[in-house]
Order: C-alpha cells, then sequence, then structure tokens
C-alpha cells in the first residue's frame, strides 16, 4: 500500500537559481498583465489584493472626459511649440557651422569663355 501512495506524487527535480528566477518572472507578468487588463478595461470594478492593497476603478464620466481632451490639445500645443524652438536652434548651430566651417573639398569655379569679335578685315 505504501507504493500505491508513492506513485501518486509527483517529483520535481530540484531547480537552479536561473530556472528559478525565470519561473518568478513569468509567473509575475502574467499576474501583472492581468492586473493591466483589469486596470484598463472601462467597466466599473474592485480590485483586493489579498487586504493589501484594495482600488476600485470606475470609468471616467463626460465630464471628466472633456477635462482630459482638453488637458491632452494643451500638452500637444506646449510640445509642438517646443518642438518648432528646438528645430529653429539646431537650424541656427547648422548655419553657423557651415559658414564657419572651411570646406574639405575647394570649389572649382569655372571661366566661361569671352564672346570672341570677329573683324572683317
Amino acid at each position: 500500500m505504501s507504493e500505491i501512495e508513492n506513485d501518486s506524487f509527483i517529483e520535481i527535480d530540484k531547480m537552479s537559481i536561473d530556472q528559478a528566477a525565470g519561473a518568478f518572472v513569468m509567473i509575475a507578468g502574467a499576474i501583472g498583465s492581468l492586473l493591466l487588463v483589469i486596470w484598463q478595461s472601462k467597466c466599473h470594478c474592485k480590485m483586493n489584493l489579498c487586504y493589501i492593497f484594495q482600488c476600485e476603478r470606475r470609468p471616467p464620466n463626460e465630464e471628466e472626459m472633456k477635462g482630459l481632451k482638453e488637458q491632452s490639445k494643451k500638452l500637444k500645443d506646449i510640445n509642438k511649440k517646443e518642438e518648432d524652438k528646438t528645430l529653429q536652434k539646431e537650424d541656427e548651430i547648422l548655419d553657423e557651422v557651415e559658414k564657419g566651417t572651411p570646406r574639405l573639398i575647394p570649389e572649382i569655379k569655372i571661366k566661361e569663355p569671352e564672346p570672341q569679335q570677329y573683324s572683317n578685315s
């Protein structure tokens, strides 16, 4: 009877430290992605993580959505202005470098032949 009881158990080989770390990362990633899906859902939900972390998530109402939309427009405008200023500064720096840096290949000026005057003599 003791042989039957021993057969029902599963024997697991000892894990190395890198295998244990990999298992931990996979489990933590699965839990994190599940929480991310719950958090980003548009439904009303309550989360309770072993009474350590409790959170209630509700979707934003129309007024909050309007406020968020206005905030995002303001941020985009500010970022656009800063980007334009940065591009102007870069252009100015490039112009200064082009003017002050000697050319490695000298410019070759080709002289056009002067028109010849024919005399009837």
